[in-house]
């Protein structure tokens, strides 16, 4: 992988290599492999991030990829920073008789069983202008933010107005910023919750809190529609192959059936195997055998030739 191909040219692999494929078995990987000796690297392969990491991966522990390859996108332009608002604009907020920021900082206080400090105003106002998130939204977003920190240090604990920014800040870059969006994500949420500790149990793992990563699979899996059958199969096929959990060969085994659309077992086991009934070739007759010989050696002969142009050419 030295230099890109010209077009028209002849990519040819060499015998290691594609013994190194065989052994990995993943089709991604193969063609990842073909696209980087053809472009010397990532750009032009219009993969979603998750699949070139994965195959990426693969090849790097075959050792048919540089270590210091990365599938990860360009680092994003820095979004502009929110004003740093003066008391003087909360003041002005908290007065105006036609805004629903009063009302929303009242709220606030009540769920959070606290007098909202000066800062705290501010971070909420920042929520409520800068964002333009609706009164509704952010009822929704606070109240969230409450239940998941109940949810992992127990009842009565309630978030800091600097995670509820944080937070707010995700949904607004994702869009969810009407009552309808936030409570399709609220219920997106929720059922993951609950799907990382049925996957974790599908995949013999014990019970823990997952990683960033393990989630974003994990939510890439329930997005495209596999059921329990499917994920055991893929996990099963994975320990198979790799003789211990692997989520990125995992996911790309995934990915491939569902570019096939396979998404249960049922339906994976029909498309491993042809529908057809299989029946023997008959055995060739002695004339066509030396037929099919003497193509071989002419084929074989044809490839030593361009083979040698090719090491002239280089």
């Amino acid at each position: 992988m030295t230099q890109s191909l010209l077009p028209g040219s002849v990519l040819a692999l060499p015998d290691q290599a594609v013994q190194r494929l065989i052994k990995l078995d993943n089709g991604d990987a193969a063609l990842l492999y073909l696209h980087l000796l053809r472009r010397n690297g990532l750009e032009g392969l219009p993969w979603p991030v998750e699949r070139k990491q994965a195959a990426l991966e693969a090849l790097q522990s075959q050792g048919l990829a540089p270590r210091e390859l990365s599938s990860a996108p360009a680092a994003p332009i820095p979004e502009p920073a929110p004003p740093e608002y003066a008391l003087e604009d909360i003041t002005t907020a908290l007065s105006d008789k036609a805004s629903t920021f009063p009302a929303l900082c009242d709220e606030v206080e009540r769920r959070l069983g606290k007098k909202l400090t000066a800062n705290d105003l501010k971070i909420l106002y920042t929520l409520y202008d800068y964002l333009a998130l609706p009164t509704e939204v952010i009822f929704l977003l606070v109240g969230w933010c409450i239940e998941e920190m109940e949810r992992k240090y127990g009842p009565g604990r309630r978030p800091f107005l600097s995670q509820i920014r944080k937070e707010g800040f995700a949904w607004a870059r994702q869009g969810i910023d009407t009552v309808e969006a936030a409570e399709r994500h609220l219920q997106t949420l929720a059922r993951l919750r609950g799907r990382g500790a049925e996957v974790l149990r599908l995949l013999d793992i014990p019970p823990r809190p997952l990683v960033e990563r393990e989630k974003n699979y994990i939510a890439a899996w329930d997005a495209m529609g596999f059921d329990d059958g499917a994920l055991r199969a893929a996990y099963e096929r994975t320990i198979m192959k790799k003789q211990s959990m692997d989520w990125s060969y995992m996911n790309g085994i995934l990915r491939r059936w569902h570019e096939k659309g396979l998404h249960t077992l049922a339906a994976i086991q029909a498309g491993d195997r042809d529908p057809r009934p299989v029946q023997a070739a008959p055995a060739p007759s002695p004339a066509q055998a030396d037929r099919e010989a003497q193509q071989a050696r002419e084929d074989m002969e044809r490839m030593r030739r361009l083979m040698e142009q090719m090491k002239k050419e280089g």
